[in-house]
């Protein structure tokens, strides 16, 4: 009777964490897009994940990034485009599709904190960790992916 009651408990314990993944699974049998299907979604001003900076158009290539789960989120940052120093409750992952992203860490925005970053780059925002950036004189495209739900926190500008 023991040992009937622990193999009870252990199928239940293995089926609630086998379902879900067995039914996101269902749910989400994969994609694949080409930069032209990308360039099909229409884009949205600066949706949640970004800094909500005007001009800044958003594609949500996964996912719901005001919702919990994985999410992946494209987006087209004008050129001359400067973003004061923020936060995100999530834990993020970036690379730099085109364009030369200029990204910072700190409290705020700092030129000579500002590190280049070419296509192909990687960079992270971790959970809470301030940050900024800026474009030069060309428009930058990012793809950034982390786990929502997200957001964006400024932090205060110092009092002058």
């Amino acid at each position: 009777m023991r040992h009937t009651l622990r193999f009870l408990i252990t199928v239940a314990l293995a089926l609630t964490i086998v379902l879900p993944i067995a039914t996101a699974q269902v749910n989400d049998p994969g994609k694949r897009m080409s930069p032209t299907e990308i360039d099909s979604i229409k884009p949205n001003t600066a949706g949640p994940g970004t800094s909500g900076v005007s001009g800044i158009q958003t594609r949500v290539l996964k996912g719901d990034p005001t919702k919990a789960g994985l999410y992946t989120i494209q987006l087209t940052v004008p050129a001359n485009t400067k973003i004061e120093a923020h936060t995100h409750p999530d834990d993020r992952v970036a690379t730099v599709v085109s364009g030369t992203w200029y990204i910072g860490y700190g409290s705020r925005h700092e030129e000579a904190k500002l590190k280049a970053l070419t296509p192909g780059s990687f960079y992270t925002e971790p959970p809470n960790v301030t940050h900024f950036a800026r474009t030069g004189d060309k428009a930058v495209v990012l793809q950034i992916t982390g786990y929502g739900p997200t957001g964006t926190t400024y932090v205060p500008s110092p009092a002058k």
